[in-house]
């Protein structure tokens, strides 16, 4: 998977939701579509062809590329995929100090389904619901300074029920470690 991104940001609450919720026909307007020919094995087609794709999201500037496949089409929309979750792992929404308990983080509607019927976070990546509750559990994680039991509590999982959903994504887990150095936090391991 190819990301390219800027360093996060804070943006104001629901700047993310916005682009976020939109349908891909409607964020793939939002961006700068470049197409080009990809370097690399994949036959005597993929160097004659002009299919790898690289989005730039214009009102964020992230930029995000696809090129495995030989086909433009397929590229595009790993592309767009990209740029969604690009938007959870870069863009961070404030939460307001009234809002930061564990009732009011409960109720968000990015947060509120993605708990199992015993309380805690098992979901995977492919699951349709794992980069929205990302974004929701690395909003929490930075209002609390990086402090993995405080963002815990406030989530309403155990410490390890965290750590473990941070661990399911490599980007996710960097994310948050990139957050706790900021905070003079020592990196998860």
């Amino acid at each position: 998977m190819s990301f390219i991104h800027h360093s996060s940001f804070i943006v104001q609450h629901s700047i993310r939701s916005a682009w976020t919720s939109l349908t891909d026909e409607q964020l793939l307007s939002q961006c700068e579509v470049d197409t080009y020919r990809a370097s690399g094995p994949g036959g005597q087609k993929r160097n004659k062809t002009s299919s790898a794709v690289r989005l730039r999201h214009i009102p964020s500037g992230m930029l995000v590329i696809a090129e495995e496949s030989r086909s433009q089409h397929e590229n595009k929309a790993k592309a767009l995929k990209r740029v969604r979750c690009a938007l959870f792992l870069e863009l961070r929404e404030t939460i307001s100090a009234e809002s930061l308990n564990p009732e009011s983080i409960a109720a968000l509607p990015e947060y509120s389904s993605s708990r199992a019927a015993d309380g805690r976070l098992h979901l995977g990546v492919k699951n349709p619901l794992f980069w929205s509750t990302a974004g929701v559990v690395l909003d929490v994680l930075v209002a609390v300074e990086a402090r993995v039991s405080e963002a815990a509590t406030l989530l309403g999982i155990s410490t390890g029920n965290l750590i473990d959903f941070l661990e399911t994504d490599p980007k996710v887990w960097q994310t948050a470690n990139q957050w706790r150095s900021r905070f003079g936090q020592k990196p998860l391991r």
